[in-house]
């Protein structure tokens, strides 16, 4: 079997369960983690104390462990310091931070046809309660954003504009740097989901022009569920989106005004985050365009074997550059729904992969694929060849089955 990148940093325990079945839905979640993400779990669950609350050495060695995090987050995503990181349970609390706490009553407010629900939900709560009013950039029909449309959607009372970096549903990557210029010369900010590049493709926020960032340590960041965090640059205000406990400015009414305190409310995740800074460390001593590069092959692979499929129909754009895509194939076959292809992959061999709507509406209204949804092959390091020929051949021999 052809060997993982770095793959005796992965858990051999697990190789086992690595046999019986074929894992390619990493843009849910990264099913299997670097052993020293787990080694650091378990140690902060039986030595980490609650940070910020105690003198004591098992108080002390949390807030060490929150240090070092956001020390790592921050120059992973070149923020402007670490104070800069706060952390939150996922990707969805952190951009609800983001919305809710920079839109105000009548604003006006750009996002994308290509978001996940984890945008769209909050903003259309926010125009229900604040009168946020929303403008959507629309998609092609290969699921590519109509970039050129951008400028024309500005307001006076525009304050934002919220785009994802890649689309969960085609994999298709979002010009962010073009976007926050845009965004810039119009006076908005610019707040990205990061969620599924985040540990695939290079994020850094100076370079592409990123306000608040958004990201999960769960998916391309190797990192335990539970965990992720919003970067905020420097000179953008933004309101807590939960007020409670934080260990200092205790008789104050309100949540202090200095960061990360400002944002974490009540105990953090210490074990979670003691995982997540483990992983950023073992991606920081990867070549992270190497990996891409490989992931993209084994997606480009897979690509090759089914395409001549009868009744196969792709989404997304395929004929770019790597550095436009993360490693993401999604696909129907005729008029058979989504989950019914995905629940025969499983059961005939093994083969988790992800069907349905992906909590991306817009992107399926756009795509065709409302009431069928689509079936997403999603690739990550721990991925081989062997694997790629073996989700091809059964998905060629169910597609015969069914057309």
């Amino acid at each position: 079997m052809q060997e993982r990148l770095d793959s005796d940093d992965f858990d051999p325990v697990d190789d086992a369960k690595r046999s019986s079945m074929i894992y390619l839905d990493n843009a849910a979640t990264t099913l299997w983690k670097p052993a020293c993400v787990q080694e650091a779990v378990i140690k902060a669950m039986s030595s980490a104390g609650n940070p910020g609350r105690g003198i004591y050495q098992a108080a002390e060695d949390a807030e060490k462990i929150l240090l070092q995090a956001r020390e790592r987050v921050s120059r992973y995503f070149h923020a402007e310091g670490a104070e800069r990181t706060a952390f939150t349970q996922n990707a969805t609390e952190a951009l609800n931070t983001a919305l809710w706490g920079t839109l105000r009553e009548g604003d006006h407010v750009i996002t994308t046809a290509a978001e996940h629900n984890a945008v769209l939900r909050p903003l259309y709560a926010l125009r229900r309660d604040r009168h946020v009013d929303i403008s959507i950039l629309p998609v092609n029909a290969r699921g590519i954003l109509q970039m050129e449309e951008l400028h024309s959607l500005f307001r006076p009372k525009t304050r934002a504009v919220v785009m994802t970096h890649a689309s969960n549903v085609t994999g298709n990557v979002t010009d962010i740097k073009t976007a926050s210029s845009i965004a810039h010369e119009h006076g908005a900010l610019m707040i990205t989901d990061t969620a599924q590049t985040a540990g695939e493709i290079p994020v850094d926020m100076q370079e592409m022009g990123i306000d608040i960032l958004c990201f999960t340590g769960h998916k391309g960041l190797l990192g335990p569920q539970g965990t992720g965090g919003i970067i905020v640059r420097k000179g953008v205000q933004i309101d807590p989106l939960l007020r409670g406990g934080t260990g200092m400015q205790s008789f104050d009414e309100d949540m202090p005004e200095c960061l990360p305190e400002r944002l974490e409310a009540g105990t953090r995740n210490v074990p979670g985050i003691a995982g997540l800074s483990a992983s950023i460390e073992w991606l920081q001593a990867q070549d992270l365009h190497a990996r891409h590069h490989r992931e993209m092959a084994l997606a480009k692979n897979f690509l090759l074997r089914i395409a001549d499929i009868p009744g196969i129909r792709l989404y997304g754009e395929y004929d770019g550059p790597d550095e436009r895509r993360i490693p993401i194939i999604s696909l129907n076959i005729g008029d058979v729904p989504s989950g019914e292809i995905a629940e025969l992959l499983w059961e005939s061999g093994g083969i988790a992969v992800r069907a349905g709507a992906h909590c991306a509406p817009l992107m399926h209204i756009a795509q065709g694929t409302k009431e069928q949804g689509v079936v997403r092959f999603s690739f990550c390091c721990h991925n081989t060849e062997e694997e790629v020929e073996s989700a091809a051949l059964l998905l060629r021999s169910i597609a015969q089955s069914l057309i």
